[in-house]
């Protein structure tokens, strides 16, 4: 029900990016650009968090959109893939002329659109889901022009409670199975030298090419040295293809994954049965009301939870871009750049998730005044380089179900990484 929810909700997508989504549309329309993979090795993953984007959009237009025009929501399909995903930006700057893009999920996606695209044309790209700690150092180097934002913690936190997570659960000699992207690359090798400082081993590092029939080879290679734990970096459709293999030539089900494979359709695909040893980490929504409210009407519209990769951070993502655009004077992304800073002021007001919290924040800055956006991840707050912190939970499989087995708050991360670091 929940997948097919999701599905009807991207086909309504589809049929609003050729012209205003319902009759009673403003005549005024603002664009919204989103590259997201709907289709290739991610699509699955992508499917839900280009639905949970638009459903964003909804709730924004249900407020009465921005500055009183529609929000046309204006989506296209990177495939996973980044020459495809750089013509793709290209397309919604150039022809749709829009002035902030959503996207995308790869790094190695998001990374030459924001170089070759977003910055040039003075465009603001947020991602709800980029993780590579690449996106920190170009904007350190003054490379981004400030146009880079991310709704999700980086790299450097995911390998940390990867680490955290191998480590405490006692294994000494782990092999490393993880896509051959920029995030990947990143990710594995931050995870390698953390668990080394909290104890453990590495026996193997392996990189895979994505959308491969058969990983036997990348798999027989990871196999030696007779590893007692594997922590794989990868999304569902290839990850499951590999854990598969992994387990029928004999690896161990000690298994540590990436946030990407929290996802029912790699759970389906291995056999939740297979799964009984396997461990994850994700992001987690703080203990606040906003949250609690987002789940609520999450759920309502897509008949199921939010759980999965991208869903929470991508709703903000959209929600803080349409903030930004309602604060400009005018709707250019140099304007919504320095308006997202404005929308997410740690001593504004507090506006939430919403139609009617949409409503109030409206109010609030037609009467100048500053807010704080408290969204489905909690109270964003971008430092100097666009990037956010998160508490983060762990998680496994009781039977067929996704269960929490921990949670770490934004200071606890902190810590942890300061411990890794020093």
């Amino acid at each position: 029900m929940f997948r097919k929810s999701m599905i009807s909700a991207l086909s309504v997508a589809a049929i609003t990016l050729g012209g205003v989504g319902s009759a009673s549309a403003s005549d005024c329309t603002v664009k919204l650009g989103a590259i997201l993979p709907v289709s290739g090795p991610m699509g699955q993953v992508g499917e839900r968090i280009s639905a949970t984007g638009q459903f964003a959009v909804d709730q924004f237009n249900e407020a009465g959109g921005v500055k009183g025009c529609d929000v046309k929501y204006v989506l296209r399909d990177t495939q996973g893939q980044s020459t495809i995903g750089v013509d793709a930006a290209k397309s919604l700057v150039d022809i749709e002329g829009v002035q902030a893009l959503i996207g995308a999920v790869s790094s190695g996606v998001s990374l030459p659109v924001l170089t070759s695209v977003s910055v040039p044309s003075k465009i603001t790209q947020v991602s709800c889901c980029s993780s590579s700690e690449s996106f920190t150092a170009l904007a350190k180097e003054g490379k981004t022009d400030g146009y880079w934002f991310r709704t999700y913690s980086t790299n450097r936190s995911q390998a940390a409670m990867g680490a955290l997570l191998t480590a405490n659960s006692g294994f000494k000699k782990t092999a490393v199975i993880y896509v051959n992207t920029d995030f990947g690359v990143g990710l594995a090798k931050r995870y390698a030298a953390d668990i080394v400082k909290l104890g453990g081993s590495i026996s193997s590092m392996v990189a895979y090419n994505e959308s491969q029939q058969s990983y036997r080879a990348e798999v027989t290679t990871a196999l030696q040295g007779d590893p007692d734990s594997l922590f794989l970096v990868a999304f569902p459709v290839d990850g499951s293809t590999l854990t598969r293999e992994w387990l029928a030539l004999g690896g161990t089900g000690n298994l540590i994954v990436n946030n990407s494979l929290r996802s029912s359709d790699y759970f389906e695909a291995v056999g939740s049965k297979h799964l009984q040893k396997l461990q994850g980490y994700d992001s987690a929504q703080p203990r606040i009301p906003s949250v609690a409210n987002f789940n609520e009407m999450f759920e309502e519209r897509f008949d199921g939870p939010p759980n999965g990769p991208g869903l929470h951070s991508v709703y903000d993502a959209v929600t803080v871009v349409l903030l930004a655009m309602e604060a400009s004077d005018e709707i250019t992304g140099e304007n919504i750049r320095d308006n997202i800073r404005i929308v997410t002021a740690a001593d504004g007001e507090e506006v939430y998730p919403g139609p009617e919290g949409i409503k109030r924040a409206k109010e609030l800055l037609a009467a100048g005044k500053s807010i704080r956006y408290v969204g489905a991840t909690g109270g964003l707050q971008f430092d100097q380089n666009g990037d956010v912190q998160a508490p983060k939970m762990t998680w496994k499989l009781v039977g067929d179900e996704n269960v929490e087995t921990g949670y770490f708050t934004t200071e606890e991360i902190a810590d942890l990484i300061k411990k890794l670091d020093d």
